[in-house]
């Protein structure tokens, strides 16, 4: 029997380009003395900025609040992406939205707090996500897909940075992939790839089905931000030129 609820609002997401990989650029990588100047040195190469979300009990680290991403808002007109690496995700989700956060993303690993938090997502209006780390069966994601806008699987072990890209993280985004079109939702959930994103990674991601990357050493260790965005989106997932539904 299906659990599934109601569709999430893409609106959000709506403006997002079709034809190349998406660039979800992580600002947890960024220079955290001056998230300003790097919110508005980023902002002409981003497509999302992804924003971090801890709670010290899902992950060890606390990271990024509601009241920080509020006050980055009016720097930028770059959707904001909030992942909640949290125990229990709908009130910060209600948090996030208030303060300005376009999608939102919870973790499938947090079992009945899921539909809720997915449900409160929607009931703000922002596009909504689905996350799930290395251990967690990619079919764990089937009885939210009707409820989601993306899709996020994490690479690396969640919560770390500057960790190789798990060996699996490949097949996992072929298997998902292979989900979606099954269910009829390839064209309406994009993937998103977090974790372990290097140059030697990309390609083998994009090849594998991702419609995008969470990049953040990459990026804002660039010594061109422009050459290194225009290097990424060479590299075109196999879905990515199908129109997707507005």
């Amino acid at each position: 029997m299906s659990t599934t609820r109601a569709a999430s609002s893409s609106e959000p997401l709506a403006g997002l380009p079709d034809g190349r990989l998406l660039v979800d650029v992580s600002v947890w990588s960024a220079d955290l003395t001056c998230l300003r100047a790097e919110i508005e040195r980023a902002s002409p190469v981003a497509d999302l900025f992804h924003f971090d979300v801890g709670d010290s009990q899902f992950v060890p680290d606390l990271l990024f609040f509601p009241d920080l991403l509020a006050a980055l808002r009016p720097l930028t007109t770059v959707p904001f992406h909030a992942h909640l690496m949290v125990r229990r995700p709908a009130p910060l989700a209600a948090l996030f939205a208030q303060a300005g956060a376009d999608l939102i993303t919870v973790h499938a690993e947090t079992g009945d707090d899921v539909h809720p938090a997915l449900d409160t997502i929607r009931q703000h209006g922002k596009a909504a996500g689905l996350a799930l780390t290395l251990d967690t069966p990619v079919t764990a994601v089937r009885p939210y897909l009707d409820a989601v806008d993306v899709v996020v699987l994490v690479g690396t072990p969640i919560g770390t940075r500057g960790t190789g890209l798990a060996p699996a993280a490949l097949d996992r985004l072929r298997t998902l992939r292979g989900l979606l079109h099954e269910t009829g939702r390839d064209q309406a959930v994009k993937i998103l790839a977090d974790g372990g994103i290097r140059e030697p990674t990309v390609g083998p991601l994009a090849d594998a089905g991702a419609d995008g990357v969470v990049a953040g050493s990459l990026l804002f260790g660039s010594d061109d931000l422009t050459a290194t965005t225009r290097w990424l989106h060479q590299h075109v997932p196999p879905r990515a030129t199908a129109k997707r539904p507005r």
